[in-house]
């Protein structure tokens, strides 16, 4: 089996998690592959994601790696099995990797809870508010890359669409909401989007505001995408060179604690919504 020329960070992922339940099985690379019938290249490319992998096999190591947990080991063999790129691949070449994985771990969510502290989420984004966004960009976008990015940030938004939509919920804090990218007449119109988007089923938005005091240090821009199980849950932060993808057991559990402590000092939907109402009643022209 040739390697891949490329690798996502969701690939990436599935060799991690194999590895995992291999070392929480305590067994080297040569035990694990006498044990599963396989050679030690196999393995350890398979666990470093250069080699894809059968949802079969994946069932079948699991096994072999003394798995108690089923509903891991089915989520891992269905990664497995996903064939085929999504929508993002028709970007591939002309925005970064980390854009497209962003997309492709948001399409893969059961559930999302992301905190802003800097601007509204990108999921909640209108076209000119993003175009506003983006145009702070430094060094700035060619017209040709940011009309690429626009259409990506735009598209992404669908995820909240149709049957098996993930639950989302959005906490911005109010330095977000009182941000005029674009000037005032864009900062008012986005509100007003804000406010429609909050009424879906599936969204909950809620504020923090600045009598809230002090809260956890989440990053500006974090998004807690939670997987079919715990294990499979993922934080994306976004740094001044791209998003930064994290997995280990130890940082998502600080990271819940942390976006419960967030939470916890915002306020419910409905008054958020009031809230929202009141910040664009005050932006003037």
């Amino acid at each position: 089996m040739p390697p891949r020329r490329l690798l996502t960070v969701r690939q990436r992922r599935l060799g991690a998690e194999l590895r995992r339940l291999r070392e929480r099985a305590g067994l080297s690379i040569a035990e694990a592959a006498d044990r599963v019938g396989a050679d030690r290249t196999t393995v350890s490319n398979t666990e470093s994601g250069r080699f894809g992998v059968s949802p079969q096999r994946v069932t079948s190591w699991a096994v072999h790696y003394n798995c108690a947990d089923e509903a891991y080991a089915v989520a891992l063999a269905a990664m497995a099995g996903e064939r085929g790129g999504g929508w993002w691949e028709h970007y591939r070449g002309e925005l970064t990797d980390g854009a497209l994985d962003l997309a492709e771990l948001e399409h893969h969510a059961v559930a999302i809870r992301s905190v802003q502290i800097m601007h509204v989420p990108g999921l909640l984004q209108n076209e000119d508010y993003a175009r506003a966004v983006f145009a702070e960009a430094v060094p700035s976008l060619s017209p040709e890359r940011l009309r690429r990015l626009l259409s990506h940030r735009l598209r992404r938004r669908d995820v909240l669409d149709g049957e098996g939509a993930p639950a989302c919920t959005f906490l911005i804090h109010e330095a977000a909401l009182r941000m005029t990218y674009g000037g005032p007449g864009v900062a008012r119109k986005q509100l007003g989007h804000l406010l429609a988007e909050s009424e879906r089923a599936n969204v909950s938005v809620r504020v923090i505001p600045f009598a809230s005091g002090g809260i956890p240090e989440v990053g500006s821009s974090t998004q807690y995408v939670y997987g079919p199980v715990r294990q499979l849950d993922t934080v994306q932060t976004d740094t001044a060179t791209g998003p930064v993808f994290i997995d280990s057991e130890a940082r998502l559990l600080n990271y819940r604690a942390a976006l419960d402590q967030v939470e916890s000092r915002s306020l419910d939907p409905e008054g958020s919504r009031d809230f929202i109402r009141e910040i664009a009643a005050s932006v003037r022209a």
